[in-house]
This record gives C-alpha cells, sequence and structure tokens, in this order.
C-alpha cells in the first residue's frame, strides 16, 4: 500500500459561491454545501459513535442535529477553503455527539454503561479497530496472502490495536473517514508534508506490528 490513502478532490464547484450565499443567509446555499459532505459525515459518526448507545440513537438524527447545529453556527467558520470547511463540519459533528452521548449515558436514569459491559465479549471490544481494519486495502493476489478476508481483519485489528494511540488515529483519518492529506494537515494543525511524514510512520509502524505478531509474510496484508 502506497502513502495518500484518499485521493485529493477536484476543486469543488461553485464552492466560494456557495459559502459566500451562506454567509449571507442563504439556507438553501448551505443546505447544498452540507448534502455534498453528508456521505463522509455518516462514515465518521458510524465510526465515531460510542457503542453504549450505538443502539438507542439514530446516524441521521445525529447528522440532523449536527446539520442545525452547524446553520445556526456558520459565523463561527471564518475559512474560506473546501477543505477547512469539512473540517469545521466535522468537528460540529463530533461536538454534537458529545452532547448526545451526555443525554443518553450521563443524564438519563438508565444505566446504559452496566448494560454496555454485561454485552462485551470477554477479549473486550475491538469492533472499532475491526472497522478501521476492514478499509486497509491489501494484496490477496498471492499464495502466501490467501487468507480469508476475516482472518485478515482480524489480525490487522489486533496489530493495530498494538499501536499508540496517535497512530491510530492518523489511521482512522486516513482510511476510515477518508479524509485527504491536505484534510489531515487542516484537522491537527500540521503542514501538509508534515501531515504526510506522519502518516507513512504510522503505517510503517504498522508494518512492524503485523511482522512481529504474525512473520514476515504478514506485510502482504498491507
Amino acid at each position: 500500500m502506497t502513502p495518500g490513502a484518499a485521493a485529493e478532490p477536484p476543486a469543488e464547484e461553485n464552492f466560494a459561491d456557495l459559502l459566500r450565499r451562506t454567509r449571507e443567509g442563504d439556507r438553501a446555499a448551505f443546505a447544498e454545501l452540507f448534502s455534498r459532505r453528508r456521505a463522509r459525515l455518516l462514515r465518521i459518526v458510524h465510526f465515531r459513535l460510542d457503542k453504549r448507545i450505538a443502539g438507542r440513537v439514530d446516524v441521521d438524527d445525529i447528522l440532523q442535529e449536527s446539520y442545525l447545529a452547524a446553520e445556526q453556527r456558520i459565523d463561527s467558520f471564518e475559512g474560506d477553503a473546501p477543505e477547512g470547511f469539512f473540517i469545521w463540519l466535522r468537528l460540529v459533528v463530533g461536538q454534537t455527539m458529545i452532547d448526545i452521548h451526555r443525554r443518553h449515558v450521563a443524564a438519563q436514569s438508565r444505566d446504559v454503561r452496566r448494560e454496555y459491559r454485561e454485552r462485551k465479549s470477554p477479549g473486550g471490544d475491538t469492533s472499532q479497530m475491526l472497522h478501521l481494519s476492514s478499509f486497509l486495502p491489501g494484496d490477496f493476489t498471492t499464495p502466501s496472502s490467501l487468507m480469508n478476508r476475516a482472518d485478515r481483519s482480524d489480525r490487522l485489528a489486533v496489530a493495530i490495536e498494538g499501536l499508540s494511540g496517535v497512530d491510530q488515529e492518523m489511521l482512522a483519518l486516513r482510511h476510515y473517514e477518508e479524509l485527504t492529506n491536505g484534510e489531515v494537515a487542516v484537522q491537527l494543525g500540521l503542514s501538509e508534508q508534515a501531515a504526510s511524514v506522519r502518516y507513512v510512520r504510522a503505517l510503517g509502524r504498522l508494518r512492524k506490528e503485523l511482522v512481529s505478531r504474525y512473520g514476515p509474510d504478514a506485510e502482504q496484508m498491507l
């Protein structure tokens, strides 16, 4: 797998005009800007949603609440680039999810935390890493890598759990959320070159973790 998990998107048509109209109070323009990013934001909600409340809230409702919050707070977005606007929307979605989590876990009288512990498997909850591992492309064409997809995903999930939180987050941003290198740079406050270097290093450490656990052929899983 080569660096650059998500291809840089083409210049967004009419973004500047839609943003200007949004700032002037055109709700239809904001709806269009949000709609263009809805599928990507939905992926983020699916990946980031606390599993303790996943069965209690609808992801579409989370996006709708995020939409309303972003519409009300559009004046707080000070940038003028599509990458920055997406990262700003991602932040609003994240804050909305925190608010929803508080309502369902901290404020409700029913102890969903106890329910979650009862549902967890003895080996712990690795569902998030399994989600991520399934989005890391691999080579299934050589004899040494002919394992079924479930086994590969399980092994990748174990290896990812052996990485630092920083490396896990970098891989999640690039491969599950499918942020471009430029968007990751904005999100982490880095230059694009520094973001690229950090991503390559995370991949390198994942390869080492795979080889350490499963032998030299395991590197072909990436």
